[in-house]
């Protein structure tokens, strides 16, 4: 029985280990963009263009976490999504691995 504890332990924390290393998928219609100077919400500067973020939109960092407006870095590589008004419904702050990837597709 201990044996059967020991194995059962040891496969859940082998499963959970994976489940957290999950990878993102950016949208391919995304867009790619550098952010630019700061402005104040709801406005977003990407690549010179002053856009809206659109109500429920949702700023990514990185590590996939959702992020506030005033922590987007200017300079930072982005892939955005436009919602149907042409509001910016999405932002994902690119990995270098990430970036490279999408270039790569171009």
């Amino acid at each position: 029985m201990r044996n059967f504890l020991f194995v059962a332990t040891l496969a859940i924390a082998i499963f959970a280990s994976g489940a957290s290393a999950q990878f993102r998928t950016v949208p391919p219609s995304a867009k790619l963009a550098r952010v630019g100077n700061a402005h104040p919400l709801p406005l977003v500067q990407l690549d010179g263009n002053i856009l809206k973020l659109a109500p429920g939109g949702i700023i990514y960092d990185e590590n996939n976490r959702s992020i506030l407006h005033g922590a987007l870095q200017p300079g930072a590589r982005v892939a955005y999504t436009l919602d149907m008004s042409g509001d910016v419904a999405r932002i994902y702050i690119l990995s270098v691995q990430e970036l490279a990837q999408i270039e790569k597709k171009k």
